[in-house]
């Protein structure tokens, strides 16, 4: 009878130690998922967030894989993370899904997660990565706001009994839910954002964006010493388009060029409305030939162009100034003075371009950054 109360007593103990560790493990859990809501509710962008979730949540909670898939049915998302110079495309783990339908077939509709063992039929979109180890078992959690789908979490292990069928799922859809709110405002954000920084009529930015990331292109053009050129851009007569064909046809003008012009630029360029009938792109890495090489394609482009408003035909010309900013190793000169020195030769440039009869490009050359006594 003693040996039996002495197995007894050892069961017990076992028994004790075992939930002295479970007690332990979800303390360090819950600490690490206190850490990880207050990290990422204090995140000021769509981008920071995304690199936050893929890099630090994985080693955070002992993940093989995670991914981040996120509803991106107009190209906004993928215009806002371009805007932060964000390389969305590349990023390891971060699919953008072009409809919500895409979503709810893969969970049939319902608002729970997927939990179990790998299936490559509802898994593989959400782990697609070719050079990636396939995980053994998974949990893929819906992001839903306001019941609106934005996306889904997806975790994975290498181990078939991390995530099981039956296991509870209350501590996943609490950073789920911790998620989707943040994703929620980090959207409505980026779109305030965007809407006072690019300009409605033509969609590209404004003049209030230029004047803010001017100085940006020129602090990584100092960094690398690359150059950074800049175009001035105009419109050829566009007072007589409004006049003969009226203004709604001169808007409609406008955004096509302004179309056209983006389309001929880097994902990593900047064009911006300036005002009117004026535009500046910022081309980074990019030398007086290079620059000016841009330039020329963008003019012959438009001159080839015929715009169809209504039953009316008209034709375009734009004229272009270009200067080139190369910095140097002893050159201490402000950036807001090199941003107004590079507008200000590039505008004397398309000025110049203009007496010369129009439809040209004019290289206004190097900014010769002057420096104090």
């Amino acid at each position: 009878m003693e040996q039996d109360i002495t197995t007894d007593l050892r069961v017990l103990e076992t028994h004790l130690d075992g939930m002295l560790n479970r007690v332990l493990h979800n303390s360090l859990t819950l600490k690490r998922l206190q850490s990880f809501e207050m990290r990422l509710l204090g995140l000021s962008s769509l981008a920071e967030m995304i690199e936050f979730i893929l890099g630090e949540a994985k080693a955070l909670f002992d993940l093989d894989v995670i991914s981040l898939c996120l509803i991106d049915a107009k190209n906004e998302i993928a215009g806002y993370l371009e805007v932060d110079n964000y390389n969305y495309r590349d990023r390891e783990g971060l699919f953008l899904a072009s409809s919500e339908w895409q979503l709810r077939h893969s969970f049939g509709l319902s608002d729970q997660p997927f939990l179990g063992s790998y299936q490559t039929t509802v898994c593989e979109k959400f782990f697609s990565e070719s050079n990636q180890q396939k995980p053994a078992s998974v949990v893929i959690a819906p992001l839903i706001r306001r019941d609106r789908y934005l996306g889904s979490l997806n975790l994975g292990s290498y181990h078939n009994e991390r995530f099981i069928q039956g296991m509870a799922t209350d501590f996943v859809e609490h950073i789920a839910s911790v998620i989707s709110i943040c994703l929620e405002n980090n959207l409505n954000v980026e779109t305030m954002r965007r809407t006072s920084l690019v300009d409605p009529l033509t969609g590209v930015n404004n003049r209030r964006f230029l004047e803010q990331r001017i100085e940006e292109e020129l602090d990584r053009s100092q960094r690398n010493r690359e150059p950074l050129s800049c175009l001035f851009l105009d419109i050829d007569f566009f007072k007589r388009i409004n006049d003969g064909f009226g203004h709604q046809a001169g808007d409609h003008v406008l955004a096509v060029v302004a179309s056209i012009i983006k389309k001929l630029l880097r994902n990593n360029d900047v064009l911006a409305r300036y005002g009117g009938e004026e535009f500046v792109a910022l081309l980074s890495q990019s030398d007086e030939s290079t620059a000016s090489e841009i330039a020329e394609r963008i003019r012959l482009s438009i001159a080839n162009l015929q715009v169809e408003y209504g039953d009316q035909s008209i034709p375009v010309t734009i004229s272009i100034g270009v200067a080139t900013y190369q910095p140097s190793l002893s050159q201490k000169k402000p950036v807001t003075e090199i941003a107004l020195q590079l507008v200000q030769t590039a505008d004397a440039a398309l000025y110049e371009a203009k007496r010369k009869g129009r439809n040209r490009v004019e290289n206004g050359g190097l900014v010769l950054v002057v420096e104090p006594d």
